[in-house]
């Protein structure tokens, strides 16, 4: 791999600074590659992020589908593990993305947790293949259709939407906090950490994205789960599994801004201090579930994300980075190609996004005006079926009105 020729090269400034540190941070990190392992997983592989791979496989097709997962992975595998390498440069510690543009120690206390979410992970995931798995077997498979649907614009801009679903999946936005909490040699134990986590995406993502797209077709929908059918247990614990993962994938991502709060908490060491916590976790908890659980079109949403949230910070952002941050091999044709692959993928990955949001845009616009359509078509559809009814109402009201107006003599009541 080139950023490790390149660490070689660069060991006088980077690893031998790491082995023979003698000033003690105020926060040495305890974790080993498994606990980085437990985390990664956690924030990589959430039901959220890959249960929408198979529609973004059946919006691609077979080829594209298959090769854009693979390169997603890949790519993100890479940028990972150069994130790790960038954790101490320039004689500095970088323990967040915005250092490499506070650090947050406390998610090793969540080793555990993430354990038990990285398990719901590989539950979910199996769960879901084995039942997708029946569900395909149980179904015509004469009437299963590869084909993808539609008109060229329609099929292209669908192809944009899936490019940015795939970009989400692989969204992994708390690296550096995570190397924060690993024991030295952090980088090589975050190493082995990313690739352990990549491990358990590539035996999820992959076969859940083929066999769900395999046993739907081009009919799959954006959450994997709703296509499903029977057994229903089985569809209940996927769902089970679904939410004590994505509550664990929540508490990592709430760390900044929990973090946010507490440096505006005096004392953390006092009743109040608890209380205040308390308060603005409950508050912040409901109201991102709130808006979550009203979001409309998931699959959509996914793909905006993915498009302008994760493809810079996953994909752009660390190759640029590190070739910034001078890391590249000293051997000339070796610093060639490093340097023409990371470009390669900046550039590919920064139309990635761009392509990913305006497909997303287009789809959750065009899916707005069908909803819009069909709520009026319902309620032309209702008015006619009411009409003699609405009738009857208009007339007792008018008559209810003149009588209270005029009262039982009026002549138009006679009349």
């Amino acid at each position: 791999m080139a950023f490790r020729d390149s660490e070689t090269e660069n060991s006088v400034n980077d690893e031998v600074a790491v082995e023979t540190e003698t000033v003690t941070d105020e926060h040495e990190g305890r974790g080993t590659w498994r606990h980085a392992a437990f985390h990664v997983a956690t924030i990589i592989a959430t039901p959220a992020a890959y249960a929408p791979l198979p529609f973004a496989v059946a919006s691609l097709g077979w080829s594209l589908g298959s090769t854009s997962l693979v390169a997603g992975t890949l790519a993100t595998w890479y940028s990972s593990l150069l994130i790790a390498s960038l954790w101490r440069w320039d004689g500095k510690k970088h323990t967040t993305y915005r250092h490499l543009a506070k650090s947050i120690y406390d998610i090793h206390s969540l080793r555990w947790v993430n354990a038990l979410c990285t398990l719901s992970t590989v539950g979910f995931a199996g769960t879901s293949i084995g039942v997708t798995v029946y569900n395909g077997k149980k179904a015509d498979r004469e009437s299963v259709s590869y084909s993808l649907q539609g008109s060229s614009s329609a099929k292209a801009f669908k192809a944009f939407n899936a490019l940015g679903a795939i970009a989400f999946s692989f969204g992994d936005a708390m690296l550096p906090e995570i190397q924060s909490t690993v024991r030295k040699p952090a980088k090589g134990n975050m190493y082995k950490g990313v690739s352990a986590a990549y491990a358990i995406i590539v035996v999820t993502y992959w076969q859940l994205a083929f066999l769900g797209y395999w046993a739907f077709g081009s009919e799959v929908e954006p959450y994997i789960v709703a296509s499903l059918t029977t057994p229903r247990w089985t569809i209940v614990m996927a769902n089970l599994f679904a939410v004590i993962q994505i509550s664990g994938c929540f508490q990592i991502y709430c760390r900044p801004t929990y973090a946010y709060f507490e440096g505006r908490t005096p004392n953390n060491s006092t009743l109040q201090a608890y209380i205040y916590r308390l308060f603005y976790t409950s508050i912040y908890i409901s109201l991102i579930t709130l808006v979550a659980s009203a979001m409309p079109f998931f699959g959509d949403f996914v793909s905006i994300c993915g498009a302008v949230g994760f493809t810079p910070l996953d994909f752009v952002f660390p190759v640029l980075a590190y070739m910034k941050a001078g890391k590249l091999p000293r051997h000339k044709k070796l610093r060639l190609a490093v340097m023409i692959l990371n470009s390669a993928i900046a550039a590919w990955f920064s139309i990635v996004a761009v392509l990913g949001c305006i497909g997303a845009l287009r789809t959750t616009a065009m899916r707005e005006r069908e909803l819009f359509m069909g709520t009026i078509a319902g309620a032309l559809k209702w008015t006619k079926k009411n009409i003699f009814a609405l009738k009857r109402l208009g007339r007792w009201y008018l008559f209810h009105t003149i009588y209270h107006l005029e009262g039982p003599n009026c002549q138009v009541l006679r009349a």
